[in-house]
């Protein structure tokens, strides 16, 4: 079963393709607080750089507010200068034992720059999915060629492909049109 092979292989390139995507999603700002916009943020901490979500806890007890609890307390002026010099563009406050990230409301022009945003990751997410389709068909076609799969094999396989496919750029569609939603709410 070379076909079914392939198409698992292609299910999964492309749901990975979406998972890359939602990640990309988490780190556009909205208007509220959100721990994915921190997680993966370089702290030079212990003599070498790890992520934040390595050495910290989130919390958002208010929908603007995001509370980062530090595992060591000395990290903490580590901490609060790699989130000054990351591009949230939000001044850190700490009371020696908490950072706390006040995320301000956006503008209506802001929003519509991060909707533009997130509409051209969903355009990538879908250029990477019609890629693994189009290597998939091929890889298809080469096993036809060679006679490990018959004509109708590779119809079958090809009609199941563009069905993945379309499933996918479907759960893409409908992920765009929740972010966006959230991004233009007030």
């Amino acid at each position: 079963m070379i076909e079914k092979e392939i198409l698992d292989d292609a299910r999964e390139k492309m749901a990975k393709a979406v998972e890359h995507l939602l990640d990309d999603f988490s780190r556009v700002r909205t208007g509220r607080a959100n721990s994915g916009l921190v997680e993966k943020l370089r702290v030079d901490v212990y003599g070498s750089e790890m992520a934040l979500q390595q050495i910290a806890g989130f919390s958002v007890p208010e929908p603007r507010m995001l509370v980062i609890s530090p595992y060591d307390k000395t990290t903490i002026t580590a901490i609060e200068k790699a989130l000054r010099s990351s591009d949230l563009g939000i001044n850190p406050g700490n009371d020696g034992i908490v950072i706390r990230l006040a995320f301000p409301p956006l503008t209506e022009e802001r929003r519509k720059e991060f909707v533009k945003v997130v509409k051209t990751k969903a355009e990538d997410a879908r250029v990477a999915i019609r890629n693994v389709r189009r290597h998939a068909r091929g890889d298809l076609e080469d096993f036809e060629k060679e006679g490990e799969i018959s004509e109708d094999a590779l119809a079958r396989a090809e009609k199941e492909l563009e069905k993945i496919t379309h499933e996918f750029v479907e759960i893409i569609d409908a992920k765009l049109s929740h972010k966006e939603a959230e991004l233009l709410e007030v």
